[in-house]
């Protein structure tokens, strides 16, 4: 069996209490492959980019590496977070199109190739991820790299029209053809990059997962929804009940039924709609009233930059609006907390809610939904609210398909999910729940590793 590499932008290093289900999986197959894992360190400093830092545990070698606060600034807080990211959720009015962060990617990229080139071996299987580091590999052949490469994009593919928005979009998409085997969350988003390779790449399609590329090269295109440790979860969920934090939520709700979202705060989570979608339920269902509290919990994130904030004050605006609107001494419709709960805590907070909200304009998976799956009381389930633009709707048949655009659509659901009986709560969560425990975070690894061992080298 060839040794496994892993590279992302971020490392899960030993001890690391934010581990979570991806980390898990990864040194899950890392452990049984006696594998390294590269990437960067999370340090800014001041001197020059490069400087690495070794440790080993379990048989697996952890190598990552500091980077200078302007590459930080370009890479990551640049050109990933402001350009990739609107671009990949299909926010184009959200891109910055600066090209000092657009240079500054592909040198960090690079910086990425030159440090671990020579800690690779002709049998080593390399496997990449996301859309920070969407160069590597081409990087990596030009360096004389020869071994199976592997990509796989956690977030959206937009459609051919928006990527092609981007200057240069053909130098950093027609990257990914120097990987083996391209991975997507959905079947969906494997077909839109296979259309652009067609539409900007001169590609052919080649069978339902190929493309065969101008230059005689041959590329496998697949879809890997990715999952949860749905065992775990489960048994934690169970256990958590009966944590403070969880019994004090409880409590707090006078008997009333709980809705909860939980999402970082990003414009990509469609917060702003599902607060007026909750609003427009609260309207056209008086007959509800007083009858759900719904609770968002929210961290903040990126908060430096200012799509960010903005979007912070106008969920504050929303949320006192709605509470000023709707709550009466006893009750406040809409709790809105910026503030991070473990793990643990959350997964006990999801078994005590009736509905779980999961409303994104586009996630490329969204793994909280799964969560609130498998975080349920087989015997008393709640409702699961999901998005139609997030990934996780191509597997979850039970939940409650919603678009956030459309108000009162979501506000019917809430209406829904508050009176559905418990027969057909059970068999619509029973319905999700197998296939969150079959296609587990375990299995999507193997799988990928399967699929990549699979495709012929040319």
């Amino acid at each position: 069996m060839s040794r496994l590499v892993v590279v992302s932008n971020r490392v899960a290093l030993p001890g690391e209490s934010a581990a979570g289900g991806l980390a898990v999986g990864l040194q899950a197959a890392l452990a049984a492959r006696g594998g390294l894992w590269f990437g960067w360190s999370g340090k800014s400093v001041r001197e020059d980019s490069g400087a690495l830092h070794e440790q080993t545990e379990r048989g697996i070698r952890y190598v990552t590496l500091d980077l200078s606060r302007q590459d930080v600034a370009a890479y990551y807080n640049g050109f990933s977070n402001r350009t990739l990211w609107p671009l990949l959720h299909f926010r184009l009015d959200l891109v910055d199109y600066a090209r000092e962060t657009r240079v500054g990617y592909r040198r960090v990229n690079a910086l990425f190739a030159e440090r671990l080139a020579p800690l690779l071996r002709d049998d080593d299987t390399v496997w990449i991820h996301d859309y920070h580091l969407i160069p590597l590999a081409a990087m990596l052949r030009e360096r004389g790299i020869r071994c199976r490469i592997g990509f796989f994009l956690h977030v959206p593919m937009p459609s051919a029209d928006i990527a092609a928005s981007l200057p240069d979009h053909a130098l950093l998409f027609g990257a990914l053809y120097a990987h083996d085997l391209v991975g997507f969350q959905t079947r969906r988003d494997a077909e839109r990059f296979r259309s652009y390779a067609r539409l900007f790449g001169g590609a052919t399609l080649v069978g339902e997962d190929g493309l065969r590329l101008a230059d005689g090269r041959s590329v496998r295109v697949g879809a890997f929804p990715i999952g949860i440790d749905a065992r775990r979860i489960a048994s934690q969920a169970a256990a958590a009940v009966s944590k403070p934090a969880v019994r004090q939520l409880q409590a707090s709700m006078g008997g009333r039924e709980l809705a909860i979202g939980v999402d970082r705060l990003d414009y990509s989570k469609g917060l702003p709609e599902r607060f007026r979608g909750f609003a427009r339920y609260l309207e056209r269902y008086p007959d509800d009233r007083g009858r759900m509290t719904f609770l968002q919990i929210a961290p903040v994130s990126r908060g430096e930059v200012q799509e960010y904030r903005l979007l912070r004050d106008q969920l504050e605006g929303i949320a006192g609006h709605i509470n000023g609107t709707h709550a009466d001494p006893e009750w406040t419709p809409l709790r809105y907390v910026n503030r991070n709960f473990a793990h643990a805590t959350l997964t006990g907070f999801y078994r005590l809610a009736a509905i779980g909200v999961v409303t994104p304009l586009r996630d490329g998976m969204n793994l909280v939904a799964k969560e609130y799956v498998a975080s349920q009381d087989p015997e008393n389930p709640g409702v699961l609210l999901l998005s139609m633009f997030a990934g996780a709707a191509a597997e979850l048949e039970g939940a409650l398909l919603v678009n956030p655009y459309d108000l009162d659509g979501v506000a019917d659901a809430f209406a829904r999910a508050a009176a559905m009986p418990l027969a057909e709560r059970r068999e619509r969560w029973q319905s999700m729940m197998e296939p969150v425990a079959r296609h587990d975070i375990h299995a999507w690894c193997e799988d990928f590793l399967a699929a990549l061992r699979a495709v012929p080298r040319s």
